[in-house]
């Protein structure tokens, strides 16, 4: 299986500085997004699911600290500030809207890579076991949020816990009994068999389409989860 590339969103209005970190990046192994502007970098980040966001502070039609305030609670990925704002004030606002890392300029190339790499390391450590996303299918199990494709999707309690397990499991085939001890509904009541397919049903119906599949029916045992693994 081909390892996806982790998606950076680069908002930096400093054409030559933009496109110098992207090239590095994207020689790094990185897929990078590039904006100059906060207008533009709204429109990436509402369509699309970043494992890193840089930021920096003083743009031409905003600032990165609104930003930062605005996205904080919309994504579990981490931020870093890259500006030339080199007040201890700036530093701890940054800090305090919840930035892993603020980076003032100037500042040299390769201990920039080496901490976006590190960060990167460490975020898909702890988050292996709460973020499905491939790229098409977002689910973050921590928050009990998804998206296909952008698109914000509607999961029940029951789906979430239905998806985990098939998600944690990754190539196994889970039998219905064990789903059955395993899973519970809204009202934490354990399901039976008609609202277990009830719910297989739905939640193709959400994820799914004619040609991206991740639930295999596998007849006379259970089902068995086909997408990617955690971290891939």
């Amino acid at each position: 299986m081909v390892k996806r590339m982790k998606k950076i969103l680069l908002v930096e209005d400093d054409w030559l500085l933009n496109q110098t970190l992207a090239f590095h990046l994207t020689t790094e192994g990185y897929e990078v997004i590039s904006s100059h502007n906060t207008v533009s970098s709204i429109e990436y980040f509402s369509r699309d699911n970043f494992d890193l966001i840089i930021l920096d502070i003083n743009l031409p039609d905003g600032n990165g600290f609104d930003l930062c305030k605005m996205w904080s609670d919309k994504t579990t990925a981490p931020i870093i500030f890259l500006t030339a704002n080199d007040m201890e004030s700036d530093m701890l606002k940054g800090y305090e809207l919840g930035a892993e890392d603020y980076i003032t300029k100037p500042f040299h190339v390769s201990v920039f890579l080496k901490k976006v790499g590190v960060l990167l390391k460490n975020t898909s450590k702890k988050s292996i076991e709460h973020i499905y996303d491939d790229g098409n299918l977002f689910l973050n199990f921590t928050k009990r949020t998804s998206m296909l494709q952008g698109e914000n999707l509607e999961m029940t309690t029951g789906e979430f816990n239905l998806l985990y397990l098939l998600v944690a499991n990754y190539r196994m085939v889970l039998t219905r009994r064990l789903l059955l001890e395993k899973l519970w509904d809204e009202n934490e009541k354990y399901v039976d068999e008609n609202a277990l397919t009830m719910m297989i049903s739905r939640i193709r119906s959400k994820i799914e389409t004619k040609d991206k599949k991740y639930i295999k029916t596998i007849y006379g045992m259970g089902y068995q989860w086909v997408g990617d693994t955690y971290g891939e």
